[in-house]
């Protein structure tokens, strides 16, 4: 490559100094990161078809550029020796080929590292059951999977099946077996793995993502016969994943679903990342609905499974239960997350406002500057005048 080529690599590498989470490139735009959530643009000249051409060359196998050929979708896992591994997606828009990277660490962070509460590492040691993690695209479920099982591999033998779309983190057994399957190279589909994933002898299954009611009745079947299973959900709170779950049956066949759930549901884990109060990085607000007495029975009756969300508030600190404002409170009381920005991101912000107005330091206060592309945060003055207003 010339000297007046881009570096697509080098660009890649710079992901780790900057701290940025995604490289996105498209013809006719300039180089753009996402960092802490937000875009920008590098200050460069928009890149041109050919030179995405010849990036996706370099990077894609035949088997690669024929699947993309025919399907216009292409999910991979790419790593630069030494230095981090991407997960890449290709697709086409406007005729002309785009591609996102999103960048996943060589060394997996812990639940410590990653802020997250200590009861996941409870909940992974279960023997049986179905474990959600659930959040909205970008929020870190992933992360927060391979976290756990990281856990699990140093506290205990297990044997771990992961069917993944592309195998983002690399796991290296310690204590625990650990067969990584990816859909494409070492299986040709989720579906097809699935089917066979009970005769290979797993304690531990690990579903990159539930995508189809095949995929989810293959996962409620293997909870329900003694395994632990693992998967993520785009959903953006524990009760908006269970309607989620249901919404993929018929009306006829929810009841018997509410029952496989009650029966096997261990635990919904939802986050959302939370700006820090330094300006820079974000941190988990997490959600937990652990299953138990009055949830199972909220999760049977359709007329009660909106009342898991108060449920959820009223056990905190019940096997580690916490509600998403909870969880902010915790986070504000740390001085981690400023309370105008908890109350941008929390459920209920009135509820959450007179709950902040209750700890050390955290008088009421103007909003502060956003950075470019983020909406301004709510203050406590702003909902105090909302409350007057309604009054």
């Amino acid at each position: 490559m010339s000297d007046d080529r881009r570096d697509f690599f080098g660009y890649l590498r710079n992901m780790i100094t900057i701290g940025a989470s995604d490289l996105h490139l498209k013809v006719g735009a300039p180089p753009t990161y996402r960092i802490d959530g937000v875009l920008f643009a590098m200050e460069e000249s928009g890149c041109s078809a050919s030179e995405l051409e010849e990036l996706s060359n370099a990077i894609l196998t035949r088997q690669h550029r024929e699947v993309y050929a025919k399907e216009l979708e292409l999910d991979i896992a790419f790593s630069i020796p030494g230095t981090a591994r991407y997960r890449v997606n290709f697709c086409c828009q406007r005729g002309t080929l785009g591609a996102s990277f999103r960048l996943v660490p060589m060394t997996i962070p812990s639940l410590s590292d990653l802020g997250l509460p200590g009861v996941l590492g409870d909940l992974v040691q279960h023997l049986s059951g179905l474990l959600l993690v659930t959040g909205a695209t970008g929020t870190g479920k992933s992360t927060t999977v391979a976290a756990m099982l990281d856990h699990l591999n140093h506290v205990t033998a297990r044997k771990i099946v992961t069917v993944e779309d592309p195998i983002e983190y690399l796991h290296r057994d310690d204590r625990c077996l650990i067969y990584q399957r990816e859909v494409g190279n070492d299986t040709h589909s989720f579906a097809h793995a699935l089917k066979h994933i009970l005769r290979q002898d797993p304690d531990v299954v690990m579903i990159a993502e539930i995508r189809d009611v095949e995929t989810l009745m293959i996962a409620l079947q293997a909870a329900n016969t003694g395994h632990l299973v693992i998967t993520t959900l785009q959903a953006a709170d524990v009760v908006q994943a269970l309607q989620r779950l249901l919404a993929y049956f018929p009306p006829h066949q929810q009841h018997e679903v509410r029952r496989l759930l009650a029966d096997n549901l261990r635990a919904v884990v939802s986050q959302r990342l939370v700006p820090l109060a330094s300006g820079q990085g974000r941190l988990p607000a997490v959600e937990v609905m652990v299953n138990g007495g009055t949830i199972r029975e909220y999760l049977v009756d359709p007329a009660k499974t909106a009342l898991i969300r108060e449920a959820v508030q009223a056990g905190a600190g019940h096997d580690g239960m916490q509600s998403f404002d909870q969880a902010l409170v915790q986070l504000v009381q740390k001085g981690l997350v400023a309370p105008d920005v908890a109350l941008r991101h929390a459920a209920r912000p009135n509820e959450l406002a007179l709950q902040i107005r209750g700890l050390p330091g955290t008088a009421a206060r103007a909003p502060s500057a956003g950075r470019v592309g983020v909406d301004p945060p709510v203050s406590l003055d702003d909902l105090d005048q909302s409350q007057r207003k309604a009054a």
